[in-house]
């Protein structure tokens, strides 16, 4: 079959690594690299000299030889871009956020569903082998039933200004907890503290309540100390470390906890089997993205962080805002984008 052609749209933090991952592969092209900036375009000419180069949106969109755009662009310019592509016959593969509204969002899937294209979200993590094996461990029952998670992802910069540090970490942490745990969340709430920029929050810490009774707790921040980037989930008959930044101690398993104990004044007595570091299978994540990415063009299945799951994740980080912006109120994800 012909490989799929595709445009990466954006070369400037995360745009290189799409592009490294497409030209690797063999079902793929790597046909157009777009960028309003000259040193981006000269930057990705030395990396791909075979490319062609432009300079506008617009010829991605008209281009008859594109059949798929992935976007690397600010998160305030997914949902007019991505719509656009869409618009234009394009399958997309868009960055996280999906969209800043779940209003928007809804445009998107309403869009790709239309058009029979594939949309899919830059959730990158969902194709960690660890991540996998969180979700597999808490589906099989492993666990025990899982009573709460949660998440750090911390490290001193890179600042933004036109998102949060919510915003620009915490889709990552809210997309894990969601496929880890495997059920819809139903309330938010979320604390923050701008110290950097007015109205921008360096620091956030969220609350995430489950269907099924489970909460998880995200932090995020980029004006710590230590680079950070670790999720624990805590079950009723074994806990779970997920450290990313560790290469050695990825997923760790404690036999911990507490069993029923009829003799103990508390009615529990503690169990310490000790710990098992499981070992994984490492493949670059992004790697896996893009294949799953082009699998899905051909196949017309839906991504693993198809529009659904993407979206389902903005309803989380729009309710999390609503919840900054009042002081921290619980906010129910069913009122999230209905109609008013």
């Amino acid at each position: 079959m012909d490989p799929i052609r595709c445009a990466v749209v954006g070369f400037g933090y995360w745009g290189p690594n799409l592009a490294r991952n497409i030209a690797a592969r063999d079902d793929a092209d790597l046909t157009v690299v777009c960028d309003a900036n000259a040193t981006r375009r000269a930057a990705a000419a030395l990396a791909h000299p075979r490319t062609r180069l432009v300079d506008s949106v617009d010829a991605v969109l008209t281009d008859p030889e594109v059949d798929a755009i992935l976007l690397a662009t600010p998160a305030n310019t997914h949902h007019a871009l991505s719509l656009a592509a869409l618009a234009a016959g394009k399958h997309v593969l868009v960055e996280k956020p999906l969209s800043m509204t779940v209003a928007e969002g809804i445009d998107l899937i309403d869009a790709a569903e239309g058009n029979g294209l594939v949309l899919m979200a830059g959730h990158t993590f969902l194709y960690e082998a660890a991540v996998g094996y969180l979700a597999g461990a808490v589906a099989r029952g492993e666990l025990g039933d899982v009573t709460y998670l949660y998440a750090q992802r911390l490290n001193l910069g890179r600042i933004r200004s036109d998102v949060n540090a919510m915003w620009n970490l915490a889709p990552h942490d809210v997309s894990i907890a969601m496929h880890v745990l495997g059920n819809p969340a139903v309330a938010v709430s979320a604390r923050g503290v701008a110290a950097l920029q007015p109205g921008v929050e360096d620091v956030v810490f969220m609350d995430i309540e489950f269907e099924s009774g489970a909460l998880a707790h995200v932090h995020v921040s980029w004006l710590d100390p230590q680079k950070v980037r670790r999720t624990v989930v805590l079950g009723t008959e074994r806990m779970v470390i997920y450290d990313d930044v560790s290469r050695d101690e990825t997923i760790t398993v404690f036999d911990k906890g507490f069993d029923p104990d009829a003799g103990d004044p508390t009615g529990f007595r503690m169990r310490d089997n000790g710990a098992m570091v499981v070992p994984l299978e490492r493949k670059e994540p992004l790697s896996l993205e893009c294949g799953e990415f082009v699998d899905c063009i051909r196949t017309g299945r839906e991504p693993l962080t198809g529009g659904r799951h993407a979206l389902d994740v903005v309803r989380v980080l729009e309710g999390a805002q609503r919840s900054l912006e009042s002081g921290g109120q619980r906010v129910v994800l069913a009122e999230v984008g209905a109609p008013s």
